[in-house]
């Protein structure tokens, strides 16, 4: 069994000391600096390997077709933007937060203004907040209540015809003078 070590006061009680068996500083410093001699010689083990490895791939490329517009002495480990351009779509991302911002700045733009959606067929796109607003004032479409006869466009269209007619109507008078 350890001797415990304790210091006996003037007043007469005891006061206990450190236990003397814990590691000793020197042993600590030993064991980081070996840590640290380690993790530098793993470092530089695996950068050797990581050279070792690239040298001899690119001595064992395999040969080039000749009837390709490269050459013969390329390093096919090396991709140019027209090989990117030749992948067909979707391509892997190279920024994704540059691309991602773009995409978000599109989709507000297309959420937030006015523009053609087919200019043919005359559809185009509001943002949102007016198209909400209009919601707002003009309510939902619904469907027409069970037993009611839905309209035609026979009937619709001339409707229209019948107020677009000009031809009937009076001309207003010119204001007096």
């Amino acid at each position: 069994m350890a001797e415990e070590h304790i210091t006996h006061l003037p007043d007469g009680t005891e006061e206990p000391e450190f236990e003397r068996q814990d590691l000793s500083p020197r042993s600590v410093f030993a064991f980081l600096i070996g840590l640290a001699i380690a993790g530098v010689l793993i470092h530089v083990i695996l950068f050797g390997t990581y050279r070792f490895l690239d040298r001899y791939e690119a001595r064992n490329q395999p040969e080039q077709n000749p009837m390709s517009n490269k050459g013969t002495n390329v390093d096919t480990r090396k991709i140019t933007p027209e090989d990117v351009n030749r992948f067909p779509q979707p391509r892997l991302e190279t920024n994704e937060r540059t691309e991602i911002n773009s995409f978000r700045w599109s989709e507000e733009q297309t959420l937030n203004t006015y523009g053609w959606v087919d200019q043919k067929a005359g559809i185009v796109h509001i943002p949102i907040d007016r198209a909400m607003e209009l919601i707002a004032q003009r309510g939902l479409p619904t469907r027409p209540q069970a037993g009611t006869v839905p309209p035609s466009t026979v009937n619709t269209t001339r409707e229209a015809a019948a107020k677009a007619d000009q031809s009937q109507k009076t001309p207003p008078k010119p204001p007096n003078r």
